[in-house]
């Protein structure tokens, strides 16, 4: 039987998603919508436009307020969600969960950015997004629209925050925070690195070991960056010989989480080490979960070594 165009596959990414050759695609894994609520722990959300026209938008976390002191000013955290730049959204409830999670035991604001994905938009879509994001967050220490942000948000405490590929975008980020302004007289204070997405042309430590392994990482950003100059572009390898130095990092402190078992640790170690002999001013810590996987604190946040990452992003936060 002849195959009707709707099933004609162009690419298929198991277990990611598959594109079809009409253009749609399905994809396969954290694809579920939790609508915006009011949690049993009294944190809020609600979903706001950011760009209309692009389809980016965001999740806003708003935590019980103090009763004796309703107008006190909290930390802001701004989210990006991992999913190799194709799969995940700030809308899925591993993503929702994860963020009620923190605002509820760190009493901050928090903004998940959801941002355009792979296949339908390549990279830099979803850096572009990210930055217009940060920066619609930026703009409410003028007075903006959104109240949440506006009434209730320390603007001298903006944190971003990501893990895997939002730890890349986490990165990529802080360096333009370096070099651009985020917003008028508004800085960022910190950066958490989760188990970020790096890669390089040449294999270190465990990579030498797993080569199918660094495989795949390598052909993911192949893949959604098309215009990439190479395995060694600094956006995706910040430590790449004639990148931009790490001294140039737009935040005062860094929280890097790396995990034993994961094959992304080493080049986190990599990155650790060179943010601490570049120059820069600021302040970084290192938290590595030993025989943990690749962001195993987001799909099995009870585990011990889970709940000690989410002391420490407290910490950090506060």
């Amino acid at each position: 039987m002849a195959s009707n165009a709707t099933d004609e596959i162009a690419f298929d990414f198991r277990p990611y998603f598959i594109l079809y050759k009409d253009g749609h695609v399905d994809r396969l894994t954290e694809n579920d919508f939790v609508p915006p609520s009011l949690n049993p722990e009294g944190v809020s959300s609600k979903d706001v436009a950011i760009i209309p026209e692009l389809g980016v938008s965001a999740r806003l976390f708003l935590p019980k307020l103090d009763a004796g002191d309703p107008h006190r000013k909290l930390p802001i955290l701004v989210y990006f969600h991992g999913g190799g730049f194709c799969f995940v959204s700030a809308f899925c409830s591993l993503v929702h969960g994860y963020l009620t999670s923190i605002v509820t035991e760190a009493n901050v604001i928090a903004v998940s950015v959801d941002f355009r994905r792979f296949p339908e938009h390549t990279l830099p879509a979803a850096y572009d997004d990210c930055w217009a994001a940060l920066q619609w967050v930026a703009s409410h220490s003028a007075g903006e629209a959104e109240p949440w942000l506006s009434e209730h948000g320390d603007f001298d405490r903006i944190t971003i925050i990501g893990d895997s590929a939002g730890g890349n975008i986490v990165h990529n980020m802080a360096m333009r925070a370096g070099r651009e302004e985020v917003g008028r007289g508004v800085k960022l204070d910190g950066a958490i690195f989760g188990h970020p997405y790096f890669c390089g042309a040449e294999a270190v430590g465990d990579e030498v070991k797993y080569p199918e392994k660094k495989a795949q990482g390598d052909y993911i950003w192949m893949l959604t960056n098309p215009t990439t100059v190479g395995l060694d572009d600094p956006q995706i390898n910040p430590i790449a010989v004639g990148g931009p130095s790490l001294s140039g990092l737009g935040c005062a402190r860094v929280l890097l989480c790396v995990a034993g078992n994961d094959i992304l640790r080493d080049r986190g170690l990599l990155y650790y080490e060179r943010l601490r002999s570049s120059g820069w001013k600021g302040t970084v810590e290192l938290l590595e979960s030993e025989g943990e996987e690749h962001v195993f604190h987001l799909y099995n946040p009870i585990r011990e070594n889970a709940r000690i990452i989410m002391q420490h992003i407290v910490s950090f936060l506060n």
